[in-house]
């Protein structure tokens, strides 16, 4: 039973930080959101 809930929260959380990614990661790296979001959706 504790397995699966941690699971889930595993799951919960980490839907939580991709939905948020633009944000964190213009936090921790210090720069623009507008920049890192180009970065992350620019062709490949």
């Amino acid at each position: 039973m504790w397995t699966f809930l941690i699971i889930v929260a595993l799951v919960v959380a980490a839907v939580a930080v991709w939905r948020k990614r633009v944000p964190l990661m213009a936090k921790l790296l210090g720069q623009s959101e507008s920049r890192i979001d180009r970065q992350l959706n620019r062709r490949r």
